[in-house]
């Protein structure tokens, strides 16, 4: 099975090959390293930047501009945060010219913690990415999902945000590619680089196919009657362990729904959801003043009021000024499996 990793290089060799992908860069996108994560090794269109996060989000505005689709990566996410205005201008372009021009980019960044990068490598970007308006943005919490969401970015003619959690790049799917070997060794072999020199070494890529998961669409992975929890990337994971734990353990069985796209968000598929359990928990790793997760609650109390059997609750990152490099610093700062536990046993707990 791929790694999430693994599974956007293959989906963006699929775009070069099939999709009409010109162009894919970034620091260090290209040749030899083929990304911090390694997600854009063997690829034929990519090729490396200067480190300059705003000439990488206005070249790729330029490309777009011309009717070209391109991905471009900004190598963490916590380097984003200088190129706001043209992030907002990315977004408001196809209304300001009254829907004359497209900008048919995607940019991909890795995003959160769980990797020990301490301070300058830790940030979440999920809330901040939630408002700048004209922007589709998506997080997957597997490979498969990260296939199929990379490749409907990369067919809307609009601008797509793909945030990739950092602690998944190496985590494997439970689900194969369509297309790619079922034995891991020999995908291996296929795609990835060798260790320790990469003259002349292309990849050999396996016959890829079609995948497509709809933005805006999210997921349920495991099913509850008991209580909701909305979660989406990383902690997808978390709470399917909580909720496998809790049904193990006491026989409460909850209703996990990974949210996939953080907006335009599934609406419809939380309400249901919450209709049917009467209570609900948003989890992510963002910090908790001003998360997405916030809004999300504040509809639900707007509109299920009357169906709700306790208050929603949001557990989010700690309102820090940053992640420390310590194990125990980091875990502290962002929900970790106990934490989720603890706050959905409390959320099943209240009594109306």
């Amino acid at each position: 099975m791929a790694n999430m990793a693994q599974s956007i290089r293959m989906a963006l060799h699929y775009g070069e090959k099939h999709l009409d992908v010109k162009d894919v860069f970034g620091q260090d996108v290209g040749a030899p390293m083929g990304g911090v994560f390694t997600a854009t090794q063997g690829l034929e269109t990519s090729w490396n930047t200067p480190l300059d996060e705003r000439g990488i989000v206005g070249t790729a505005m330029g490309i777009a501009m011309t009717g070209d689709i391109c991905v471009a990566e900004i190598q963490f996410c916590d380097y984003i945060f200088n190129t706001i205005d043209l992030l907002k201008i990315a977004g408001n372009t196809n209304w300001v010219t009254n829907g004359n021009v497209s900008l048919p980019l995607v940019l991909m960044t890795p995003v959160g913690a769980g990797i020990r990068g301490s301070v300058y490598h830790s940030h979440s970007f999920d809330a901040i990415a939630s408002r700048l308006p004209g922007w589709k943005v998506v997080m997957p919490s597997n490979p498969l999902d990260a296939y199929g969401l990379m490749l409907s970015a990369i067919k809307d003619p609009n601008p797509v945000m793909f945030l990739k959690p950092k602690a998944l790049m190496r985590v494997r799917g439970e689900e194969l590619i369509p297309g790619e070997p079922a034995n891991e060794k020999e995908l291996k072999a296929m795609i990835d680089q060798p260790v320790g020199g990469s003259a002349g070494w292309k990849a050999k890529w396996p016959n890829l196919e079609e995948h497509l998961v709809e933005i805006g669409k999210g997921k349920i992975t495991r099913q509850g009657s008991a209580a909701t929890v909305v979660t989406y990337g990383r902690h997808v994971l978390m709470c399917n362990q909580v909720a496998d734990d809790l049904k193990k353990e006491k026989g409460i069985e909850l209703e996990v729904i990974d949210l996939r796209s953080i907006y335009p968000y599934d609406w419809e598929l939380i309400k249901t959801s919450i209709k049917k359990t009467g209570r609900v928990i948003f989890v992510n790793e963002d910090t908790e003043v001003t998360n997405f997760a916030e809004h999300l609650s504040y509809r639900v109390t707007q509109e299920l009021f009357y169906e709700l059997m306790a208050r929603p609750k949001v557990l989010a990152g700690k309102n820090l000024p940053g992640i420390g490099l310590h194990a125990n610093l980091e875990e502290a700062s962002v929900p970790q499996v106990p934490e989720i536990k603890e706050e959905v046993i409390s959320l099943l707990q209240e009594i109306p």
